[in-house]
């Protein structure tokens, strides 16, 4: 065992530790991954594992009864060495407890758990019985999944300190009852309980002016004694919506002569600035000219229970994107342009250069970025994805920045934006020139200052983000004609990649039909169909103005017409639309229309592709399908454009 010892492992222990996770008992949502695992690799047993010093203890194990096993070579002792998803072709030859009966393990594969600070602390893996394979895009996926358990311990360990916050701030609460207790039998006997206090203890003017402070209230709003008077405790709340109405409602609460017990505000220091959370207390005086005030420090814990929603945010991300999948797998294709592409990720990956990659629709920019993530140091943290042109035109600055409650009609909470999603990752653009131009000087500051504020609110948040944006128009002629940020468009190409349209890489056609068959058969659970050299030079053939996605959605629909015969390519409908193609390009060219027009247009079309399918979007004969759009994409529009599924109207 001495030799599967990791570098760090004394520093890894001390990680492991900090979870205190260990023979817990067992919990729901560790259990719930581990049996989504075992159903998306199809296998009797899937376990999330924790190395400890002498054994592997697992805190969730589907399909077997063991809760631990010794610390032996291979396995989860050896997942742990890995700084990618471990993979055991057949353990047969592994002189292993799980190996032998009754376990009889054959196939293992195992994903690291790997804390924020880069230590393993053990494994997400998957075992069969019988030896197989493990696919590029399964990897991915038990990657994912082994994010999503990192996520659940982030939030368990978050609970747990968010636990401990509120068992101070109770205790502390007993504390203020006792002191304002004492306090109130006479003042003058407790003077130097009122300065020395640990409770910060304000006196202040019905208009809100300070008249006395003690030590405490003058350390958490960064006072210093001689600027006590004349200071107005409502000059310390931002003039955001959210702390605004916390303070009027504070203030007529005085007003009223009651007291105003446990309020939460957010202020900012007086020195530097900063933001500081504070629950206030506030009772007037028995002579009604004054108010005395009290208040805790709670800013760690406001900022643990933001962590914890990041966190929330951040895991029900990464569950879509399991749901959602990916749009083509791996990059597919040995032709001349591909390789081109191939080589040019391998180059950028590596660095933080932003990337702009251009293609006509359907080529799959979405994967290139995909790839450039993966490759790249920062695979670890999330890729987000925003398809621009499915955001409303006045939601922009929310979707990039995110907002504070109160922030505009329907905030009902503070929501973070994509790119606090993305800290420490990758932002992926899509469609870019669809962002107007008043939000593209933003967008550029937010990239140049790597700092954003969200909407309706003052405080300023630092990001770490690496952009790739993706477009299928060409952006120097949107420059050229004044639609297009100059200085924006010379941020976002740093490095550009081009992805060639399907008609030039032909001979990937084969390659690429063999993949949708196996795709195609798996998710309808029927047998791979083979195809016939005449089918397959039928395809070659074509020309394929809907490039990749045009040729995925061929093979799926022959898949589902074959009923287990052979496959059919009805490429009539394409042909019709290459030859409107080739008609409009020998057309005149047509009048310049406007953006409002193109905003009718689009909404006229949708309506009309709705009433024609009744309301259906997804798959075969749906209005996705006639617009040639993403399902997803035509979604988002529909919610943005206020339409009636079933009606269109």
């Amino acid at each position: 065992m001495k030799g599967l010892l990791p570098e760090d492992e004394l520093e890894r222990f001390e990680a492991l530790r900090r979870y205190h996770i260990l023979d817990t008992p067992p919990e729901r949502a560790f259990d719930h991954i581990a049996e989504v695992a075992a159903g998306l690799f199809r296998v009797p047993i899937a376990m999330v594992s924790l190395v400890d010093h002498d054994r592997i203890w697992f805190k969730s194990h589907h399909g077997i009864e063991a809760q631990e096993v010794a610390r032996e070579d291979g396995l989860c002792a050896s997942a742990i060495l890995s700084p990618e998803v471990y993979h055991i072709h057949d353990a047969r030859a592994q002189a292993n407890t799980l190996v032998a009966d009754p376990f009889g393990v054959r196939f293992y594969a195992g994903a690291p758990l790997r804390t924020p600070d880069g230590f393993n602390l053990g494994a997400l893996c998957v075992v069969d019985r019988a030896p197989r394979e493990l696919a590029a895009a399964e990897a991915q996926m038990l990657t994912k999944l082994a994010a999503l358990v990192m996520d659940q311990m982030e939030r368990r360990l978050a609970a747990s300190k968010v636990a401990d916050f509120e068992q101070a701030e109770r205790r502390m609460s007993a504390q203020l009852r006792q002191a304002n207790e004492a306090l109130g039998q006479s003042e003058e006997r407790f003077r130097d309980l009122f300065d020395e206090a640990p409770i910060a203890y304000v006196h202040e003017g019905l208009d809100s002016r300070f008249i006395r402070a003690n030590r405490t209230a003058m350390r958490i709003l960064g006072l210093r004694p001689e600027e006590i008077n004349g200071t107005f405790g409502k000059s310390f709340v931002p003039d955001t919506p959210d702390a605004q109405r916390r303070l009027r409602e504070a203030l007529d609460s005085i007003g009223r002569g009651t007291d105003t017990s446990g309020v939460i505000l957010e202020l900012r220091r007086k020195d530097d600035g900063k933001p500081v959370w504070v629950q206030w207390w506030s009772r007037p005086s028995p002579g009604g000219d004054y108010t005395r005030t009290m208040f805790v420090d709670i800013t760690d814990r406001v900022l643990m229970e933001q962590e914890r929603t990041r966190l929330q945010d951040q895991n029900a991300y990464l569950w879509e994107e399991i749901r959602s999948g990916h749009n083509f797998g791996d990059i597919i294709g040995e032709s001349s342009g591909l390789r081109k592409v191939k080589q040019q990720i391998q180059l950028v990956a590596p660095t933080d250069a932003s990337v702009l990659v251009t293609g006509e629709s359907g080529t799959g920019k979405e994967l290139v970025a995909r790839a450039v993530h993966d490759h790249s140091v920062r695979k670890g943290r999330p890729l987000i994805k925003l398809n621009c042109s499915a955001v409303p035109e006045g939601l922009f600055e929310s979707e990039f920045f995110g907002h504070v409650r109160g922030a505009f009609t329907g905030a009902l909470k503070d929501k973070p934006g994509r790119f606090e999603l993305a800290d420490g990752g990758t932002l992926f653009l899509d469609e870019i020139g669809e962002v107007p131009l008043a939000m593209q000087a933003k967008l550029l500051r937010v990239l140049q200052e790597q700092e954003l504020e969200r909407v309706g609110d003052t405080r300023t948040r630092k990001v770490n983000v690496r952009i790739i944006a993706a477009s299928n128009r060409d952006l120097k002629k949107e420059v050229d004609a004044g639609r297009f940020r100059e200085d924006l468009f010379y941020r976002l190409s740093v490095f550009p990649i081009e992805v060639p349209p399907l008609r030039e890489c032909h001979e990937d056609i084969p390659a690429l039909v063999e993949h949708f068959l196996g795709q195609s058969a798996r998710r309808m659970n029927r047998p791979v169909t083979r195809i016939t050299p005449a089918a397959l030079s039928q395809l070659t053939a074509h020309d394929w103005p809907g490039n990749v996605r045009e040729l995925q959605n061929t093979v799926e629909r022959a898949v589902i017409l074959s009923r287990g015969g052979p496959l059919h390519f009805d490429l009539a409908g394409s042909d019709a639309t290459r030859a409107s193609l080739a008609h409009t390009r020998t057309a005149p060219q047509p009048a310049l229309v406007t953006r409002n027009e193109l905003k009718r247009q689009e909404r006229d079309g949708i309506a009309a592709a709705l009433k024609q399918t009744g309301g259906k979007i997804f798959g075969p004969g749906g209005a996705a399908e006639l617009l040639g759009m993403k399902p997803t994409t035509l979604a988002s529009r529909i919610t943005a454009l206020r339409l009636n599924r079933k009606t269109g109207a």
